[in-house]
């Protein structure tokens, strides 16, 4: 089946948001990292939030999800990173593109 993962996260630094994106395609991680500014309203330790901050999409292979959390978990500036995937079906070439541009 003709499957990738799709991973997103959030982080509030653009640089370290842009560090990531470029590590995770040096280490064959990922196919393709966008980043997309995104304003967030949120509540933590009983008070709201509203920041301005960069959300993460990552394409991958899904049998990278795991070293892609390990990293993102050391990377992500937050306490408590959102990190949220799903496996999606795909249309043959983009899929057959995805594996080909990541680790195996």
């Amino acid at each position: 089946m003709n499957q990738v993962l799709l991973l997103i996260t959030t982080e509030k630094n653009k640089k370290v948001a842009k560090k990531i994106a470029k590590l995770l395609l040096k280490k064959k991680l990922a196919a393709c990292v966008s980043l997309k500014d995104i304003y967030s309203i949120y509540e933590w330790e009983g008070k709201i939030e509203a920041i301005n901050e960069v959300e993460i999409t990552i394409k991958s292979k899904p049998k990278l999800k795991r070293a892609l959390i390990v990293l993102l978990q050391k990377m992500i500036s937050y306490d408590v990173p959102q990190i949220i995937y799903k496996k999606f079906n795909s249309e043959k070439d983009y899929a057959n593109w995805v594996n080909q541009s990541c680790s195996t």
